[in-house]
Formats: C-alpha cells, structure tokens, sequence
C-alpha cells in the first residue's frame, strides 16, 4: 500500500506531505483545487515522463518521494533483492524519489540509490494502478487479464504443474536441439579430420625426420664447393712437416726444465690435433656423395612437408606431435546418437505432460469465465453502466501460460459491438468497468493500491451510495485512495482529506475531523449555501455510512 506522498514545488504545491492509512481514503475539494496535481506527483514516482513545466515557477526543482508498503507485494520485494536495491533495515518498506530539474532533466531514487527510468518502472510496476477518466495502467494489459481469471477459477496446482511442464519441454527441446547441432558439427569435423589424417599417414613423417633431411639438403645441395674446401684444408696440413721436424728436435734436447718440457708437450699436443683434423676431414671427406637424384628426392620430401605444414598452420617440425593429436581428437570423438534420441523421448514426454495440464486448465478457464462474466457485468449494471456486459474472447497461441490467451470484451450499449477494455469510448465508464473487474476479483486475487480518480463521476444518489459501498468493501482487500465529487461515497471513506487553495492559490491537503468534514459533506451536497439542513444530511450520509466519528 501507500503510506505517504511528499510533494516539494510540484506546479501550485509548495510542499505536501500527505500520509494514507489502509482501506478507504478518500481525497475530495473543489474543481481546480489541486487534486490531479496530486495524482500527476504520484505518477512520476511510478515511473511516468516528466518535463519541465512540472516545477513550481521560481524554484530549481520539483521533488516527489512515496513510501510504500511491501508486506503483500513479493514480487516486488523480489525485483528489489534482484536490483540490491533492498532495505535490510526494513525490508517491507520501499522508498521512491525523483527529481525534476527546471530544465526537464529528472533523476530517480530507490531506497536513496540512483536509478534508471527503466528499472524504476520495473521496481514499482504492480504497486499502484491508476483508473481515471483517461487512463487504467493496469487491466488493459492481457497477461494481467488472463491472471484474474486463473485467480479466479483455475486450481493453483494445475497452473503450476502447467508451468512446470512447459519449461522442462522447453529445456529439453532447447538441449536436443544444441546436441543435434553439436552431432552435425561433430560429423563435418570427424570428416575433416578423417581427410587430414590420411594426408599425414601418407607423409608418414616421423620425429627428427624434418631436422635430418634439413640437414641432408643443405649439405648436398653444396657438395662440390665442400669438397675443395675439405681437400684445400687437407693439402694444407700435409704442409705442416716442419712442425712434425721441429717436435723431433725439441726431444733431442737433454734438459728437464719445465719451460723446455711444456714446450715439448704443446708442440707434441699440436701435431696430435693436426693428425686428428687431417684424419677426420678424410674420413668426412668419405662421406660426401655427389647425387643429383637423391637431392631431388630430399628437396621434394622437405617441399610437401612445409607444404602440409602450412596447411595444418603449425611448424614443420611440430608436424608429428599434430599427428598424434589429431588421431587422439578423432578416437574421443562419439556420434551421441543414444543420447539425443533420451532428450527427444523426454522433450516428448515433458510436452504430453504439457499439453494434459494446460487442457485441464483451459477446461477450468472456459467455465469460470462463464461465472466471471456474469459476476463482473453484474456489478456493470451495479455501478451505473446499464445494459453492460463482459464477455472473455479465447485466441489459441501456445505458450507457457497455457493454449490460448484472452482479452476482456466489453458491451456498453447493445447497438456497439464488443471492443477491447481500452477502447472503450467512455472514460468514466472505462474506470468504472474496470472498478467491477477489479470488485469480483479482489476476494481471489491480491490486487495493487487503487487509485480512483472520479471513478463515480456521472452518478449520484443511490448509485453513488453502491458504487462507495462497494468501495469499502474492495477497501477490506487492498488500498483504495478515491478522489470523488459524490458526497455518498466521500461519507463512506474511512479516512477524509480534502484538497484546497490557501491565500496565496496554492494547493494545500487537510485531513478533516469530523466537524470539518460535516462542513465539506455538506458543501459537496449544496455548494456554496451550507445550511443547517445540508449539515445535517451531511451527518446523516456518516452515520449510515458507520462513520459517526473519523478514524
């Protein structure tokens, strides 16, 4: 519910801070007091566009702050939990401000966190609905149409089951779905890897291979300018026999110096080396083969190796560790056929189940419309709109919500045709159809805060006396805050505020006790000239009402 609206330099509000009480509050004054003034604040706090011509002139900004009351409202509990916009202080109440700058820029608050426009819409969406001359937030909307009447005559367990169902198929077409894909992509890759394999076992390639022949070709392919070079090198070291000469001298020499005997030692370790080379560049020397075919041969054998490797983007030399890779990839790859046929007999199974609930509850709906409808145009014919009649139009669409959805028609004058709720041409009749919507569903469903703006504008009398009669009875179920010009429904409101102008013409709100609210009855009843007799109808609407006294 609501329990306070402040409003700061809102048009002609200066500042307001207005508290509602449970039930039924009713808000009265005169034409051009103030009243949609306050019903605009309040729809900025829900979420509505905001322009510039909203602030008072001479001031900054206009500021509206709304608490509300989350106790019968889990879903929007919910969507705070969801936003961590929660109070943990108090987790029941919701705090909602915004701000509009003279220049048209506005900001949003939730439990004083700022907030985009969308995710106030969100956090506030079906705490409040608005019916007035001109506008109904609420029950237009189909899906909320649909909810009334599963509030009213279908059993909790089978929209639940319905629900429960349609999900589980869903997820199960969705997983089918994605293995059956996989299972095609699975299928074109054991292709590709079938192909790339073959290639590779064809090169048969082994490990080191590509290093040796890379090795083998670059020697090769210079055989010739290797073997002058070698055999230069040779002829060289066969000149060095002076070195050979001058060892043999040095071991003629009689003496144990050390000098002498390193000498002799380097030299001995010098003509050693200078055998070694000489041996080793002849027997490298055997090695070295002059053949054009075997070069080719290499030559071609390192060309479809690069190539192949190019092909699988990976180095030559990495080629045989991809070969074993790839042979791995395909021995782990499985056609999963067994477990997609699973899913498609459960993705079957789960829509049977589907299908069995949501006819239950389409049975359920179709009956209870018939009582729905006739309940509902009841209380058409009780507020004043004589000759109306609901009917529930049924179009198939399959969805979670069952195997149709629906939408309220309404019959105002039995020379129209049905048309849907927001089409009708009346407002006033428009707010009281939905008032009646509202009247036969309040006792299945939990229903928002209702703000009535005139909703009992065009009736008077006894029809006014039912209409807040029927009022206070809604009121036992949820919030309703009334703006009215019956002075039969004002006298039925459990809490009396009247809005007016003070010197300045600026909107003011009073609470009224009850001498003060005798005077606004009466003045509701006879305008300007209050009289001892109107004062006393005034006393007499109270007490028949069960208002003696204000609460």
């Amino acid at each position: 519910m609501l329990k306070q609206l402040t409003v700061r330099n809102v048009s002609l509000v200066t500042f307001l801070d207005i508290r509602f009480e449970a039930g039924l509050p009713v808000i009265t004054g005169e034409s051009g007091a103030g009243k949609s003034i306050l019903l605009g604040a309040l729809g900025l706090v829900l979420g509505e566009r905001a322009s510039a011509d909203i602030v008072r002139p001479g001031t900054d900004r206009a500021d509206v702050t709304a608490e509300f009351d989350l106790s019968r409202s889990e879903r929007c509990t919910n969507a705070l939990k969801e936003q961590e916009l929660i109070d943990m202080d108090a987790p029941e109440r919701c705090l909602v401000r915004r701000v509009v700058s003279a220049d048209g820029r506005s900001r949003a608050f939730v439990n004083g966190t700022p907030v985009t426009l969308t995710v106030l819409r969100e956090t506030v969406d079906g705490l409040v609905d608005i019916h007035g001359q001109d506008e109904n937030q609420r029950l237009a909307n189909r899906a909320v149409q649909l909810d009334l009447l599963d509030d009213f005559g279908v059993a909790a367990k089978d929209l639940t089951g319905m629900h429960r169902s349609y999900h589980a198929w869903q997820n199960a077409s969705a997983a089918a779905s994605r293995l059956a894909q996989s299972l095609t992509s699975a299928a074109d890759r054991r292709a590709l890897l079938e192909y790339q394999l073959q290639e590779l076992d064809d090169l048969a390639l082994f490990d080191g291979e590509f290093e040796t022949l890379k090795a083998e070709f670059k020697r090769s392919s210079s055989v010739h300018q290797i073997i002058e070079t070698v055999r230069t090198v040779g002829e060289a070291l066969e000149e060095l026999g002076s070195l050979r000469q001058a060892h043999k001298l040095l071991e003629t020499i009689d003496d144990d110096h050390p000098a002498l005997v390193a000498a002799r030692d380097a030299m001995l370790t010098a003509v050693e080396i200078t055998d070694d080379v000489s041996r080793d560049l002849r027997d490298y020397e055997d090695t070295l083969e002059i053949n054009p075919e075997k070069l080719l041969e290499c030559e071609a054998r390192l060309d479809l190796i690069h190539d192949l490797a190019r092909k699988h983007r990976v180095r030559p030399e990495a080629l045989p560790a991809h070969h074993v890779s790839l042979r791995a990839e395909l021995s782990t790859l499985s056609s999963n056929e067994g477990n997609l046929a699973d899913l498609q007999a459960e993705m079957e199974k789960q829509r049977k189940d589907f299908l069995a609930t949501a006819k239950k509850v389409s049975t359920q709906r179709r009956t209870s419309a018939d009582t729905f409808c006739t309940q509902v145009s009841t209380a058409m014919n009780t507020l004043g709109i004589k000759g109306g009649n609901l009917a529930v139009a049924f179009n198939p669409r399959e969805s979670e919500h069952g195997l149709e959805d629906i939408e309220f028609l309404i019959t105002t004058n039995p020379k129209y045709p049905q048309a849907p709720l927001n089409r009708i041409a009346s407002g006033g009749e428009r707010a009281r159809i939905s008032l009646a919507i509202q009247i036969v569903a309040a006792e299945k469903t939990a229903l928002p805060c209702l703000v009535l703006d005139e909703a009992d504008v065009g009736v008077g009398g006894t029809a006014a006396d039912i209409i807040g009669r029927l009022l206070k009875n809604l009121g036992v179920h949820t919030q309703v805050i009334c703006v009215t010009h019956a002075p039969q429904v004002a006298a039925l409101g459990e809490h009396h505020m009247q809005v007016s102008k003070n010197a300045d013409q600026d909107t003011w709100i009073t609470t009224l006790e009850t001498p003060a609210r005798i005077d606004e009855l009466a003045r509701m009843l006879a305008g300007a000239n209050i009289t001892d007799k109107t004062r006393d109808y005034a006393q007499t609407l109270l007490d028949e009402a069960g208002n003696p006294t204000v609460h």
